[in-house]
């Protein structure tokens, strides 16, 4: 279980480290969105490029940021039952829905938008728009993200199989913890409802 678990917290670094990284990417597409605002309004040039751009990473954002939201506890929950249960049936649940649904999305997300990026690659596929970007770098996001969610969900399970044997901290209890080998683990979100519940 130590070697999982630190398999898990190096998934968990580089989840974090592309979360803070992604946070320049939104800083640098609300320059670009500016830029081509202030292009277009003032000088009356603009450029498809500048607005395609923005859409790329809006896309990298949203898809390569989906592990580290994970990690962090902070996608959306419906807690109406989950609130009443036990941490180890939260656990059980969390299992199942990591086993039953996360993984094959995830699977055969980046199964079937494989090909659609190769097409795009050996065709140079552009967009239909004048002076628009090239297609696969943005079809390329959604294989990466997916993968990337894939490899936290991992890092999600064993955490919670950890748990549930004795070997680790509660993943979604908040505050740095100790994950059992004198590693801090990550702070996480407590969902609606936990963190005013004794």
């Amino acid at each position: 279980m130590h070697t999982l678990l630190a398999l898990a917290r190096q998934i968990d670094r580089i989840s974090r480290l592309i979360g803070k990284s992604l946070i320049w990417l939104i800083l640098f597409a609300t320059l670009i969105s500016a830029l081509n605002a202030i292009a277009r309004k003032a000088f009356n040039v603009g450029s498809n490029a500048f607005l395609e751009i923005q859409w790329y990473l809006f896309a990298a954002v949203f898809l390569l940021g989906a592990g580290h939201t994970f990690l962090e506890n902070a996608h959306v929950r419906i807690d109406v039952l989950s609130h009443f249960w036990s941490k180890k049936i939260r656990m059980w649940v969390d299992i199942g829905g990591i086993v039953l649904f996360v993984m094959p999305m995830c699977y055969f997300m980046a199964t079937f938008a494989w090909p659609i990026v190769a097409g795009a690659y050996a065709s140079g596929e552009m967009s239909s728009n004048a002076g628009g970007l090239i297609r696969w770098p943005a079809y390329m996001l959604v294989p990466l993200g997916f993968g990337l969610l894939a490899l936290q969900a991992l890092s999600e399970l064993i955490k919670r199989f950890a748990f549930l044997t004795g070997h680790g901290p509660d993943p979604l209890a908040g505050g740095d913890q100790d994950d059992g080998g004198g590693h801090a683990l990550p702070k996480t979100v407590p969902t609606a409802g936990e963190g005013a519940q004794p």
